[in-house]
């Protein structure tokens, strides 16, 4: 591992912070965040995202100091959730544009004219970033709930842009994003100036950064080079520290022998001279000399191999810390009870349908703002959302014109579906884990509910912290715990971007109760290599125009 070297722009001295009912998030973090582009990485809930917003002045530390070199621009993880804010106010101009608009139409306030200052041009550069992210003009008068999750972060990172700020903190910034909008995305990244901060599960976007900073039991450390560098590190790094734990355990087996065969000894030789001086072999002050001798002889023994034994136990205590003995999310899909030929859903464009059957897997892609998450909404239905909101409150997505003829040829053939959708936005975030858990299954005991939120890597007080303040990983892990916890289990369960905040090792575990699930699944990603793994029977691509096609 290396400090870095250049100036730093972000110096975290012993960062404590603990939410409102006690629980800590960060416990003294040192470290710092130099020019040029890190990403930070580390599981779910180990505080990277919490740090973010530290750094960001959107949180104040329990204890310890935050020092940043310059204003800082934050990209926050759960941006989308944040429906009724202006296109305008995601580009940080909604003030300015709105003073300018007021005075092109006679208003002569003066408080317009000091929110405007010198930016009167600010409708034609806001227009140009949302150009330079590939998006219209006429997206500066629209909300956040009225674009999809991948247009609404585009937006925010032109924004970002057009701010200038020296610090830029970016959390899962390709969630949501299709490939064309990851492409653009990682072109800005690679021109990127000053300090950027990047928390995200994409290995594209981490190859593209300088160093790798790991948030690990509160160490914040910092690696010079990209994420498969420093994953190489840590894996040889891993497996030095295995090997070291099973030398020591050989040679802690072996000082554990030989203080038995030292103990053994002395306990013959303590033998034979107690039957010498009882049989009186040998004159007893002789036989008294020769007790005192052997008892000195023997305590130094024991010292000695005593202290042998113990440093060993001492350095295979040492080897095992250097292991880490990580848990992994347990995910575990019930079964849902149905056979192979039985139908589950039809989705077609009017002019050809698909029929989703048994443990079937479907892929639907397309590029952002097609309507793919409109499109699964209402195929899913009112009242069936075991894990999302209700269907009323509003799109995920931009409602296309040509959306509706779609929607008239899909058809669901079971009302058991389990949805996950992209906002994650059907959670109660003024309640905690368990009541939420709780409301989707309540005919379960509390205590079983408890035992099976563990396998989430729930646990403890965790389950009793409001939603609310949860991180994007942890809150998907109670989305899905809602959904799969749901009784009678789902025959289908629908996916929107399910990958999205989440680490690479739970990817892995979803990836494999995908695959185990015995029921079918239909899920939206623009994750290629998740796709890839899942064993995929069918592929449908929706498009600007309305119509759906299967991809080979």
């Amino acid at each position: 591992m290396s400090s870095l070297t250049t100036t730093s722009s972000v110096v975290l001295d012993r960062v404590t912070f603990a939410w409102a009912d006690g629980t800590v998030a960060l416990d003294s973090v040192s470290g710092a965040f130099g020019a040029g582009r890190t990403d930070l990485v580390g599981r779910n809930g180990a505080g990277k995202s919490t740090l973010l917003r530290l750094i960001a002045g959107e949180l104040e530390p329990t204890a310890g100091h935050v020092t940043t070199n310059g204003d800082v621009a934050h990209l926050p993880q759960r941006l989308t959730l944040e429906t009724d804010r202006r296109v305008a106010d995601l580009l940080g101009v909604a003030g300015a544009l709105d003073a300018v608009r007021a005075i092109a139409s006679g208003d002569v306030d003066p408080s317009h004219f000091d929110a405007v200052g010198d930016d009167w041009d600010i409708e034609a550069r806001a227009e140009a970033a949302l150009g330079e992210a590939g998006l219209e003009p006429s997206f500066l008068d629209r909300t956040v709930g009225e674009l999809s999750g991948g247009e609404a972060v585009l937006v925010a990172i032109a924004g970002i842009r057009l701010r200038r700020a020296p610090i830029t903190l970016l959390d899962e910034p390709t969630n949501n994003l299709d490939r064309a909008a990851r492409a653009r995305l990682y072109d800005m990244v690679r021109d990127w100036r000053g300090t950027l901060v990047v928390v995200s599960h994409d290995l594209t976007l981490l190859e593209l950064m300088d160093d790798t900073a790991e948030l690990y039991g509160s160490e914040l450390s910092v690696f010079g080079g990209p994420y498969s560098e420093w994953r190489a590190w840590l894996d040889a790094e891993q497996e030095a520290a295995r090997q070291a734990e099973r030398d020591a355990a050989q040679v802690f087996k072996k000082e554990k022998r030989q203080r038995i065969e030292a103990e053994t000894k002395l306990a013959h030789r303590a033998r034979t001279a107690r039957k010498a001086e009882v049989e009186k072999r040998v004159p007893k002050i002789v036989a008294h000399g020769r007790k005192m001798a052997a008892e000195v002889s023997a305590g130094r023994l024991r010292v000695e191999v005593g202290a042998k034994e113990e440093s060993a136990r001492a350095a295979l205590d040492a080897a095992g810390r250097r292991i880490r003995d990580d848990d992994s999310m347990k995910i575990e899909l019930p079964d849902p009870g149905i056979s192979r030929a039985r139908r589950i859903a039809t989705i077609g464009d009017g002019s050809r349908s698909w029929t989703v059957q048994g443990p079937e897997r479907v892929a639907l892609i397309g590029r952002n703002g097609v309507g793919k998450t409109t499109l699964l909404r209402r195929l899913v239905g009112d009242g069936v959302h075991n894990s999302g909101d209700s269907a009323d409150s509003g799109p995920d997505e931009a409602l296309p014109a040509h959306l509706p003829p779609i929607l008239l040829s899909c058809e669901r053939h079971t009302d058991r579906i389990g949805y996950l959708p992209q906002r994650m936005d059907g959670l109660d975030e003024a309640a905690s884990v368990i009541e939420n858990i709780a409301a989707a299954a309540p005919q379960v005991p509390e205590k079983e509910l408890r035992n099976r939120l563990a396998r989430f890597l729930i646990r403890g007080a965790a389950m009793d912290r409001p939603v609310g303040t949860l991180s994007g990983g942890e809150r998907f892990r109670v989305a899905l715990a809602k959904l799969l916890l749901a009784d009678p289990a789902p025959h289908l369960v629908v996916l929107d971007e399910p990958t999205n905040n989440l680490d690479i090792d739970t990817v892995d575990r979803l990836v494999e109760a995908l695959r185990a699930y015995r029921g079918a699944v239909l899920v939206v990603s623009h994750d290629d290599v998740f796709l890839s793994r899942l064993g995929l029977d069918l592929t449908l691509e929706l498009d600007a125009d309305g119509g759906l096609s299967e991809v080979d």
